[in-house]
């Protein structure tokens, strides 16, 4: 009888030693076909995250800030629309087309508005930010006197479906007159700047080129108001007029920008903020190195 019981209960441990490794077995089979699914999915969810980055991420031109646009569509072709410009007995009209001389009429609003237009003479001493109302499909018109001299214009819109890149576009008023090849600028030894009894100063991070550079303008809040949608709003030209940058708060509230100058030089900052309900520019001449 003491064999007999001995007997099964050695066939019961080999039973269940072979169960425990058959469990064990079955366990490292689930764990590893579940690290081989986690693995597989995270590739593909990190994939899928990588591909749609390359496509909406992509700009035309500028950042936020080499052209001042963000447009999206990795698709899209610079130069799907042309912009023209007519300045005549102070009136000023401008055209939008695509490649086939179609009106472009679908523009998104930034910042309040369908179009921007930035002016300034070949000495960047007048500056002018103004905002033609739609009269047609695609057609924009304004009121504005300009002194006899050599000007440029940059459209700045955000068609909806099109790409577009603004560029300067030259003109004169008053006849053919000679141009000059920059506005010869002298850079600001103090960056306080005070008109009609308001004074903003200028803070900035870096003068070097090729990083991100911070613009904080220390100015009397209690009478700050937004301006078009913004705290205030900062355009900057290079020397020569060619480089456009339309530069916007960090947040809603404060007046912070942040840009970056790619190419060494002097540029002109012109910095809008409505205060006490009028809108005053301030300008300054930096030079980055």
């Amino acid at each position: 009888m003491l064999e007999l019981a001995s007997y099964y209960l050695q066939k019961g441990a080999m039973l269940m030693k072979k169960w425990a490794i058959a469990a064990v077995v079955y366990l490292l089979v689930v764990i590893g076909s579940y690290a081989a699914y986690d693995s597989f999915f995270n590739k593909a969810v990190k994939h899928g995250e990588d591909s749609s980055h390359e496509t909406s991420g992509k700009v035309s031109g500028h950042d936020e800030v080499s052209d001042g646009n963000g447009h999206e569509g990795g698709d899209k072709k610079s130069g799907d629309v042309k912009a023209d410009f007519v300045y005549n007995d102070g009136k000023i009209t401008i055209n939008l087309n695509d490649i086939n001389g179609k009106p472009v009429d679908e523009l998104k609003v930034n910042h309040e508005k369908l179009l921007h237009l930035i002016v300034v003479n070949e000495h960047l001493d007048q500056y002018y930010h103004l905002h033609p109302v739609r009269v047609g499909a695609g057609k924009f018109e304004i009121s504005h006197e300009l002194k006899n001299g050599v000007y440029k214009a940059f459209i700045d819109i955000k068609p909806l479906k099109l790409n577009y890149e603004v560029k300067p576009l030259a003109f004169n008023v008053g006849g053919q007159q000679e141009s000059h090849s920059n506005a010869n600028l002298k850079a600001d030894e103090t960056f306080v700047k005070t008109i009609d009894g308001k004074t903003v100063e200028m803070d900035v991070s870096s003068f070097k080129a090729g990083e991100s550079i911070t613009l904080n303008f220390k100015l009397d809040k209690t009478t700050l108001e937004p301006y078009l949608g913004a705290a205030g709003h900062v355009v900057i030209l290079n020397e020569e007029a060619d480089q456009y940058l339309h530069v916007h708060p960090v947040n809603e509230e404060e007046p912070i920008f942040e840009t970056k100058f790619d190419q060494a030089g002097k540029y002109k900052i012109w910095a809008e903020f409505k205060q006490n309900g009028k809108v005053r520019v301030f300008s300054y001449v930096i030079e980055v190195k």
